[in-house]
């Protein structure tokens, strides 16, 4: 008897991790005589701790096939991260009583660092509790810091945003700087890793164009020598355009703005690093300021996708797929590029274990010296991943999305299971 497949997306969703879905479950479809059906989880993980499984085998070939251009998280996502084994046994171990019962013998688990801990853990568990449970991490993050990887899905959309964001920010500052408006400030995602505030850069094609200053949370914040720079920018251009990371942050290692909670996943909340620089701005020069939060914007924005972010989303959900029916597991597909122009890419894989909980920075040799700009080998590396337009249908003016069926699998288990 064929084993079934178990699908789930976690943590921030993106403008592709659809994309990934659909190249899951269009390849499972036509690998019909070596998978059973692939259920999805209803809210990522917690689906399948509460046995809230979702029958995409109910759904028909078109309505997977428009997950590819749909944004968001088509099954529902979670912030919910899974203890340490001995911490928490017991939820393990409902996860492979539940995959028993629905005999799901691949889990494929969507997400970032975390998820990939998950699956790594899960696939371990599934051995000690005599129900081998082949796991497959496909990698999705907007924050680009997953290792190994050359990128992460969903990461050259949100800069292809960002960038175009920026860009036609600076026209509208720039227009009206002379009575108004000094100083443009847009704060962009990124806990640790500066990444998408990079891709504002490519708004420019020099250091005379905005972005003027970008904040990294990888070079530590001094506030004078921003204040300078600031003054200098305003002084020669007449205005100044400054992308900052929402994870930017002190010398001591504090965050610029941090809320003091924290996420499910055990992360500082971050938000309102924007007003913290405008605020510092407007006391230290007096210049009349705006700013802007990217905020959900940047990572839902599908409607401006990067085609090559759509065809690498989509290649790990395939590769996810025949990766798992070739025999591999505890692995994560990673894309790995050839050559960079033109600019070429293949699907390998990694092991889990040397991706999760792992984090990519950028590399000091992105940033220039002075650390408020990127190089030009930070250019080189982003400028392929914004490449190309996938637009989704339109209707009406209004973009076509995919609406499921979303048929729930009868439980087959007690339904007293807490979660934690």
């Amino acid at each position: 008897m064929k084993q079934n497949g178990f699908y789930a997306q976690s943590g921030g969703v993106t403008a592709v991790i659809n994309a990934t879905a659909c190249g899951v479950l269009e390849t499972a479809r036509k690998k019909k005589g070596q998978i059973g059906k692939i259920y999805a989880g209803q809210n990522g993980i917690i689906g399948a701790l509460t046995e809230d499984f979702i029958d995409t085998s109910k759904e028909t070939n078109k309505a997977i096939a428009a997950l590819r251009h749909t944004p968001g998280g088509a099954f529902g996502s979670a912030r919910y991260k899974l203890k340490g084994l001995k911490e928490n046994l017991a939820e393990y171990e409902r996860l492979i009583a539940v995959f028993r019962a629905h005999n799901v013998g691949y889990f494929f688990y969507n997400g970032g660092g975390d998820s990939m801990d998950t699956a790594h853990k899960v696939s371990q568990i599934g051995d000690k509790l005599g129900f081998p449970v082949t796991c497959i991490g496909i990698p999705k993050t907007v924050d680009n810091d997953l290792p190994l990887t050359d990128t992460c899905p969903g990461f050259g959309s949100v800069a292809k945003y960002v960038a175009i964001s920026t860009r036609e920010a600076a026209l509208d500052v720039a227009s009206m700087a002379k009575t108004s408006t000094k100083v443009f400030i847009l704060e962009v995602m990124g806990r640790h890793a500066g990444w998408i505030a990079a891709a504002s850069g490519l708004a420019g094609n020099s250091r005379t164009e905005a972005p003027h200053i970008i904040l990294f949370p990888e070079i530590p914040f001094n506030k004078a020598e921003f204040l300078i720079k600031v003054r200098a920018c305003v002084e020669r251009h007449g205005y100044c355009v400054i992308v900052v990371s929402e994870g930017a942050r002190h010398s001591d290692g504090s965050f610029l703005a941090e809320a003091g909670t924290r996420d499910a996943f055990g992360h500082a909340q971050l938000g309102g690093v924007a007003s913290t620089v405008a605020t510092l701005v407007k006391k230290g020069l007096g210049y009349k300021y705006h700013f802007a939060i990217a905020d959900y914007l940047q990572r839902s924005a599908r409607h401006i996708a990067s085609k090559v972010d759509v065809e690498q989303a989509y290649a790990v959900g395939k590769k996810a797929v025949e990766f798992a029916l070739k025999g591999h597991s505890s692995i994560m597909p990673i894309i790995v590029r050839t050559s960079d122009s033109p600019y070429r890419w293949t699907v390998k894989h990694a092991p889990l274990s040397k991706v999760a909980n792992k984090e990519k920075m950028m590399p000091r040799s992105f940033i220039s010296q002075d650390g408020f700009s990127i190089t030009k080998s930070c250019r080189r590396y982003l400028e392929p991943l914004i490449r190309g337009e996938d637009y989704p249908p339109y209707k009406q003016g209004m973009p076509c999305y995919a609406k499921l069926r979303k048929v729930p699998v009868k439980p087959k288990l007690n339904k007293n299971f807490v979660l934690k």
